[in-house]
């Protein structure tokens, strides 16, 4: 493999650009492929087998792309698809799922929440990489129904009604920190300011997810350490939905273009 072949990112839509922008900021010689799946968003309200379908596809666009290494930027994708997508491809990926841990560790007040899909929060890999901590601390969980189509739209004022039903019994509740397990829901930061306490840490996965990425690639020799980066983002829906994100990003907007798969 290349170490100037680039990085593949994949996600049920927008979303997954705030995975892009931390591994972008860390690592920004290296070129990247963004595939949003928009199509099929949300992945978090489809059965398993969907999922893992919905994923490999997405897997063999990037492998046909000939990247070096597969970031599944979507929690849902992650935690119902990661194990299949490692048994049937020699690539290395990198997966995403709610940062329990760290907010488990730092809670002072023994209660953290977690805003994330159905997938997610049913999914076999969260509760037994959260199993650990309920003993401790109670996690208090909440379905993030409706979210994800209004950030696809592109309209994020229009979920802060929902984030209010979703986040205000979290805050009754006493939580200090609140976990955002759904790639699409950092950009949604800043109406998730406006109602809770500015006490409450809000904890996503994008940086984390960027150092694992950069230590893999270094692990495998896959570093790229000259040239120019080549930055390519696909959309199988609107364009001028992902132009808008990058645009928010201060990435190139006219690098979105559609792509059918």
């Amino acid at each position: 493999m290349n170490k100037d072949a680039p990085i593949g990112i994949f996600d049920s839509g927008v979303g997954g650009l705030s995975i892009w922008r931390e591994i972008n900021r860390l690592l920004p010689q290296e070129s990247s492929i963004y595939l949003a799946d928009s199509k099929h968003a949300p992945y978090g309200e489809r059965p398993k087998d969907e999922i893992i379908r919905l994923s490999v596809k997405n897997t063999e666009v990037l492998v046909e792309e000939g990247c070096k290494l597969i970031v599944v930027a979507c929690n849902t994708a992650t935690t119902n698809a990661i194990d299949t997508l490692r048994s049937h491809y020699s690539i290395p990926f990198v997966g995403i799922e709610p940062a329990t841990k760290p907010a488990a560790i730092a809670t002072r007040s023994g209660k953290i929440g977690v805003l994330a899909t159905r997938g997610t929060l049913t999914s076999e890999l969260f509760l037994s990489t959260s199993a650990p901590y309920r003993e401790e601390i109670e996690i208090i969980e909440r379905v993030g129904a409706g979210l994800v189509p209004i950030i696809e739209s592109g309209k994020l004022s229009e979920a802060r009604d929902l984030l209010k039903r979703y986040l205000e019994p979290m805050v009754a509740a006493g939580v200090d920190s609140i976990v955002l397990g759904c790639s699409h829901y950092p950009f949604l930061i800043e109406e998730i300011k406006a109602i809770v306490p500015s006490s409450i840490q809000i904890i996503d996965s994008g940086a984390p997810v960027a150092r694992r990425t950069a230590k893999l690639l270094q692990e495998r020799n896959l570093l790229n350490d000259e040239g120019t980066a080549q930055l390519r983002f696909y959309t199988n829906t609107n364009v001028e939905v992902l132009s808008s994100f990058l645009q928010r990003l201060d990435a190139p907007p006219n690098e979105a273009q559609h792509l059918n798969f």
